[in-house]
């Protein structure tokens, strides 16, 4: 406990702070991820569109802001990696647990997010030299692509670049990064919805997305919004409390955390406009799941006009979300390395990459080379996958609302709000939030259904 409060090696790296405008950039890039372009698109495919959207705003606003807030002022208390946060900022020693929980789901979550963000990273390369477009079989060939040894080398790319980025620092590596390539994101964005919202037949599409339809809602489709409005913010995996111990003490936490709502939300609906004008425009299901991505759109972009070019434009827009969360989510043991082990940020950088690549190579391996890395049906890749994201994120979240709502004397000094907010913030986090987000565990571990 005395190393925890007194580190002065753990003092002297958090020396590094965001600015205020870098910590804006790179809280948005952790939740500016795969997941708003991928799955958002499919998951409001699958539970009738504008009405959903419109629940998701909903959930966003009560639920994730809150617990957002919660995260980062836990952080910027505490000062320490995610795995010290809680003691930290006054919590007891049985606190620890929950932080090394929230250290471990973002460094397995790596260890198959990478190896995605080496597929977009493969398709835009394939999509600019005119190798993607004009087959008669993209379900083939993206099979083919997984099932074969392509992917790891694409997936040690990803994680090099990564490794390359965060081995720079906070101020010098992180938040330069997303000062780049944030605003380079909105760009391609607004070019994409230009090129999509004036596709012949797009109207239906936007109407779908736009135009609400409340009787398709279900209880289902609240748990699954709820659900995504949580971890579309990055909530549950320690990225808030690492960037938060890095956040200036003058930097007003409300005002963050509803930037970075607002950014999320924007990227949403951005996406929406992008995916769903498109899919309509070409008679494409837009609840086909994640298969939409990598064979449906590929397949729309082929019969459009200059299509290899938005095409190729779209894979880099998923490329560059893919690494903005990719460099969050190896921050994350990269504090907990320096703090732990004393380590230099180049050792922890190194050492992490090399351990997290060679951990998603059985993920990837699982998905066609080797079919027998399966258990109970599934592959090791969406074992992977489902054990982070519907059991241990959830319940770091709940832990958080748990921790902040009750037993954190030091909540109002660290959030910084006035006392008016502060109630209604302490409220949402001691009998709205947990309550939800234990559902989410229920719902997203199989535990009940619909």
């Amino acid at each position: 406990m005395n190393q925890i409060k007194g580190d002065k090696s753990l003092l002297s790296e958090k020396k590094e702070r965001f600015s205020s405008a870098g910590f804006i950039f790179a809280a948005i890039g952790s939740s500016v991820g795969l997941g708003n372009m991928w799955k958002f698109p499919y998951i409001t495919g699958e539970n009738g569109g504008a009405a959903f959207f419109l629940l998701f705003i909903v959930c966003l606003v009560l639920i994730g802001l809150p617990v957002l807030l919660a995260e980062l002022a836990i952080g910027r208390s505490g000062r320490g990696s995610a795995a010290t946060a809680f003691v930290r900022a006054g919590g007891g020693k049985s606190w620890m647990a929950v932080g090394f929980l929230q250290v471990l789901a973002p460094f397995l979550i790596l260890s198959f997010y990478i190896i995605v963000a080496g597929w977009t990273l493969n398709y835009a390369m394939i999509a600019f030299n005119g190798q993607l477009f004009g087959s008669s079989n993209y379900a083939g060939e993206f099979s083919s692509f997984i099932s074969g040894p392509m992917p790891i080398v694409w997936q040690g790319i990803a994680i090099l670049i990564t490794a390359g980025i965060v081995i720079l620092g906070v101020s010098g590596g992180i938040e330069k990064f997303n000062k780049v390539l944030i605003p380079g994101l909105v760009v391609l964005l607004f070019v994409l919805m230009i090129r999509a919202v004036t596709l012949p037949g797009a109207n239906e599409g936007v109407a779908f997305f736009l135009k609400p339809d409340f009787s398709v809602l279900t209880a289902e489709s609240a748990l699954v919004a709820l659900g995504h409005a949580f971890f579309s913010l990055s909530l549950g995996m320690g990225i808030l409390l690492t960037y938060g111990s890095y956040v200036d003490k003058k930097q007003s936490l409300g005002t963050a955390a509803l930037a970075v709502g607002a950014g999320d939300l924007l990227y949403a609906f951005i996406a929406g406009l992008i995916i769903f004008p498109t899919t309509f425009s070409f008679g494409i299901a837009p609840d086909q799941g994640p298969s939409l991505i990598f064979i449906a759109l590929p397949a729309a972009f082929s019969a459009m006009p200059f299509g290899a070019f938005f095409g190729g434009l779209f894979f880099i827009l998923l490329a560059i979300a893919a690494l903005t969360s990719a460099v969050s989510l190896l921050e994350v043991p990269v504090s907990f390395a320096m703090e732990r082990w004393n380590w230099s940020r180049k050792r922890s950088v190194w050492i992490l990459s090399l351990v997290c690549f060679l951990l998603s190579v059985p993920s990837a391996m699982s998905l066609g080379m080797f079919p027998e890395l399966s258990f109970g049906g599934k592959a090791l890749f969406d074992w992977v996958d489902f054990v982070t994201s519907n059991i241990m994120l959830p319940l770091g979240g709940l832990l958080v609302t748990i921790f902040a709502g009750y037993f954190w004397k030091g909540a109002a000094e660290a959030a910084g709000l006035k006392a008016g907010w502060f109630r209604v913030w302490l409220f949402m986090l001691r009998y709205v939030a947990p309550i939800l987000v234990f559902l989410v565990l229920l719902h997203t571990s199989g535990i009940i259904k619909f």
